[in-house]
């Protein structure tokens, strides 16, 4: 396990009763334990570095966009409803408390262009597989789907039926 990983600490009843959150903020806030993770997240593009990278909102931008300063490429902030001015596209998606949506901007990428798409915690998949789906929208390309953790006991990966290769650096 990564040294970092010793810093996420579980938060019950958080969203909702019943949903244990992982909170990767203590991660976020120690310099060295950041710069591993991202450079875990980092790894496998070093040598190929996607066009951009797209990060959903809230956490996944955080990563997203140190990750792309990392690997020297584009960042995209996939957003909640309404936070994104001009035109946008919208994908809605079910998530293991609720139901949510997820915006781009409609000209946030040019066709064809190489898109890894980055969230902090893969649950059961929703969200991530609503960011792929944003992304093809635009007639790019998503080489990958990457998350810092995956809470494997919730089935995301199990349930992941995309033709994207989908990676965590770190699953409990």
């Amino acid at each position: 396990m990564p040294h970092w990983s010793r810093l996420i600490r579980d938060v019950p009843d958080f969203p909702r009763p019943g949903i244990v959150f992982k909170d990767i903020t203590p991660v976020l806030a120690d310099a060295d334990a950041f710069a591993a993770a991202i450079a875990g997240l980092a790894a496998p593009w070093r040598a190929a570095p996607p066009d951009a990278v797209a990060g959903i909102e809230a956490r996944g931008f955080i990563l997203g966009a140190a990750l792309a300063r990392e690997l020297r490429c584009g960042f995209v902030p996939l957003r909640k409803p309404g936070k994104l001015p001009g035109p946008t596209l919208a994908v809605e998606y079910a998530l293991e408390y609720g139901h949510d949506r997820l915006e781009i901007h409609a000209d946030a990428l040019p066709p064809g262009a190489n898109v890894l798409v980055v969230d902090d915690v893969l649950a059961t998949g929703g969200t991530l597989r609503a960011g792929v789906a944003l992304v093809r929208r635009q007639g790019a390309r998503v080489c990958a789907a990457e998350v810092l953790v995956e809470l494997s006991p919730l089935g995301g990966r199990a349930g992941w039926d995309d033709p994207a290769p989908l990676r965590a650096v770190l699953a409990v």
